[in-house]
C-alpha cells in the first residue's frame, strides 16, 4: 500500500506553536466539565448551508499531504474560515469525550492547518455493521468542516481482537479470511466516503498491518513496552472488567490498547495525522496514544482523541442488532431495502434523535418534523421515512436508494406498482420465501397455498385476515376466500408475493 507523504515532526510544530495562545489547561478525562454554552452557539450564528447538502457527489476525497512554507499556509487559512466540528458533533448528541478543551480552539482556528483525524475498525467481519457507522459519520463531519479524513483497517490488531466492551475472547481468523473481511471494510469504507485512487501517492485508508508485519517482540518491548506502565493499563475501564469477570483476560488481549497506542503514534509521527476518534468504549485505546505520543516525541497539546456515544436505543439496548442479526452496511449481506425498512420501522421515540446522529440534515429542518409529530394531521411515520432516506442514501448512494425506495413502494399491499420478477427476486433474499411445484399452485384454493407457503398457520387465521381486509396476492386485495390461483396471478410463470397485513409476506417460487 502506498502511503500519503507524511509531515516531518518538525514541520508540524507549526500546530503547537500557533495554537498557544488558544490554550487552556489539560484537563483529566474524568474531570473534564464542558464550559455553558449560551443558546446562540456557533452553529447557530454562522450559516454554512453547503455543510447539509444531500448532494450525491463524493464528500471524501484523498489528500495529499504536502508542506507548505509558514507564510503560504497563514495566507491561505486566512481567507478559509472552519465551522467548529466540535461544537457541531455536540450539538448533535455526537460528542461524549475530547481529551483536551484545546482541540475545540484548533479546529476552527484559522491560524492552524486542517487537522487529519482517524478512525480504526478491525476486519472482524467482511462487512462494517451500523455501530461503525458513527465513526464515519464523525469522520464525514470533519471532512465538511474542512479537516482530512482518514480510516484504518487493523490488519494486524484484527488479529488480536479488541477486549473493549467484550466478555470473551474473540476467535482468531485465519489470514484469508482477515484478506477478505480486510477487501470488505476497504470497499465499504471508498464507497461511502468517497476516494480519489487518481491522486498519486495519496491515500485516505490505511492498513496498520504494513508497520506491524516486520515488527519483533524484541523492537516491540524496546519501542512501546518500555514507555508502558502497567497499573495505567490495568486502571483502564476495559482490562478492569475483563479482569473481575469469571473469564478473565489474555496477555494478547492485554496488549491491545498498546498496539492502538502505537498505531497513532505511528499515524502521528509519519502521516501527520493528529486526532484519533472512536465509541465511547475507545477511551482508554485513544488515551494510550496521546500518552505514548507525549512520552516518546515529547509533543504537548499536538496530539488529540475525541469519543462519541455508542449507538443505543431508548431502552438502552444497542442499536444495530435486529433479531436477525446485525444491520450490515455492505449490499451483499442487507439488501438497500431491507437496510431502508429498518429505519422505516424505527419508533417514534427514537426517530429524531437518530436524525440529529446519524444525518447531515440541518437541525433546524429536523427541528420542524419534531414539531409536526406533535401536531394533528400529522402523517404517521414522516419522520421516520426522512431518517431512511437519508442514511440509505449516504450508506448505498442514489441509486440504493432507488432500489429501495421501488421495493418499497411494490411490496406495499394495495400499491399500484405492478410487479415483475426481477424485481420480486432482489427482494426474495429479505422476505421467508418457498418453492413449491407449479401442480401445488396453479389452481390450489389462496387460503389452502398461503399455509401450505407458511403465510398462516392454519386456514381459519388465513379467512380472518381475508375477511379483516388484510389478505393480498401480488398486492391486490383478495376479498374471496374461494379464490384459486390461476395462471395469469402467476408473475412471468416464476411465482407470486401473497401478504398478510403490510409486514407479513412470503415468495412463493414456482420449482
Amino acid at each position: 500500500m502506498a502511503y500519503a507523504t507524511g509531515m516531518t515532526l518538525a514541520s508540524r510544530s507549526i500546530l503547537p506553536m500557533c495554537s498557544r495562545t488558544f490554550l487552556s489547561p489539560l484537563r483529566v478525562a474524568s474531570l473534564l466539565v464542558f464550559p455553558e454554552k449560551s443558546s446562540a452557539t456557533f452553529f447557530r450564528r454562522v450559516q454554512v448551508p453547503h455543510l447539509f447538502s444531500t448532494s450525491t457527489t463524493p464528500l471524501f476525497s484523498s489528500v495529499k499531504c504536502s508542506i507548505q512554507s509558514t507564510s503560504s499556509l497563514e495566507t491561505e487559512n486566512q481567507a478559509v474560515s472552519r465551522p467548529n466540528v466540535v461544537d457541531i458533533l455536540e450539538e448533535r448528541g455526537l460528542l461524549e469525550s475530547i481529551t483536551s478543551e484545546n482541540l475545540r480552539s484548533v479546529c476552527s482556528d484559522p491560524k492552524v492547518a486542517p487537522l487529519r483525524v482517524y478512525c480504526g475498525f478491525d476486519p472482524t467481519a467482511e462487512s462494517l455493521h451500523l455501530g461503525n457507522l458513527l465513526g464515519i459519520i464523525v469522520l464525514s463531519w470533519f471532512q465538511r468542516c474542512g479537516h482530512q479524513a482518514v480510516g484504518l483497517i487493523g490488519g494486524a490488531t484484527g488479529r488480536v481482537g479488541d477486549p473493549s466492551g467484550k466478555s470473551l475472547e474473540r476467535p482468531e481468523l485465519d489470514a484469508d479470511t482477515l484478506e477478505k473481511n480486510i477487501a470488505g471494510i476497504k470497499k465499504i469504507i471508498i464507497k461511502i466516503l468517497g476516494s480519489n485512487p487518481s491522486s498519486g501517492s495519496s491515500h485516505v485508508i490505511f492498513n496498520n498491518y504494513d508497520w506491524w508485519k516486520d515488527m519483533t517482540m524484541l523492537d516491540f518491548l524496546n519501542k512501546v513496552g518500555r514507555f508502558a506502565r502497567v497499573g495505567t493499563m490495568m486502571a483502564k475501564e476495559s482490562v478492569k472488567k475483563r479482569l473481575e469477570s469469571e473469564q478473565g483476560m489474555s496477555y494478547t488481549e492485554f496488549t491491545y490498547q498498546l498496539l492502538q497506542a502505537y498505531d497513532f503514534l505511528h499515524l502521528f509521527k509519519n502521516e501527520g495525522i493528529n486526532v484519533q476518534i472512536g465509541g465511547s468504549d475507545q477511551w482508554g485505546n485513544i488515551t494510550a496514544g496521546t500518552d505514548l505520543i507525549r512520552k516518546i516525541l515529547q509533543a504537548e497539546e499536538a496530539a488529540y482523541g475525541l469519543t462519541f456515544p455508542l449507538l443505543l436505543k431508548n431502552d438502552g439496548t444497542k442499536f444495530g442488532k435486529s433479531e436477525d442479526g446485525a444491520i450490515w452496511l455492505s449490499p451483499s449481506m442487507l439488501s438497500p431495502y431491507k437496510f431502508y425498512q429498518y429505519f422505516f420501522s424505527v419508533p417514534d421515540v427514537d426517530v429524531i434523535r437518530f436524525l440529529k446522529t446519524l444525518t447531515f440534515l440541518s437541525l433546524d429542518e429536523i427541528k420542524i418534523l419534531e414539531d409536526q409529530m406533535t401536531k394533528p394531521g400529522y402523517v404517521p411515520n414522516t419522520a421516520q421515512i426522512k431518517l431512511a432516506e437519508e442514511v440509505t442514501r449516504f450508506v448505498h448512494g442514489e441509486e440504493g436508494l432507488k432500489e429501495a425506495i421501488k421495493a418499497t413502494e411494490a411490496l406495499r399491499p394495495g400499491a399500484e406498482t405492478k410487479l415483475d420478477w426481477n424485481l420480486i427476486e432482489r427482494i426474495a433474499e429479505d422476505i421467508p420465501s418457498c418453492s413449491l411445484p407449479i401442480d401445488r399452485v396453479s389452481g390450489l384454493s389462496i387460503v389452502d397455498l398461503s399455509v401450505s407457503a407458511g403465510l398462516f398457520e392454519s386456514k381459519s387465521a388465513a379467512r380472518r385476515m381475508l375477511k379483516q381486509g388484510g389478505f393480498y396476492m401480488n398486492n391486490e386485495r383478495v376479498d374471496d376466500e374461494n379464490k384459486r390461483v390461476e395462471e395469469e396471478d402467476i408473475v412471468e410463470g416464476k411465482g407470486l408475493v401473497l401478504s398478510a397485513g403490510k409486514k407479513n409476506k412470503v415468495v412463493v417460487r414456482i420449482s
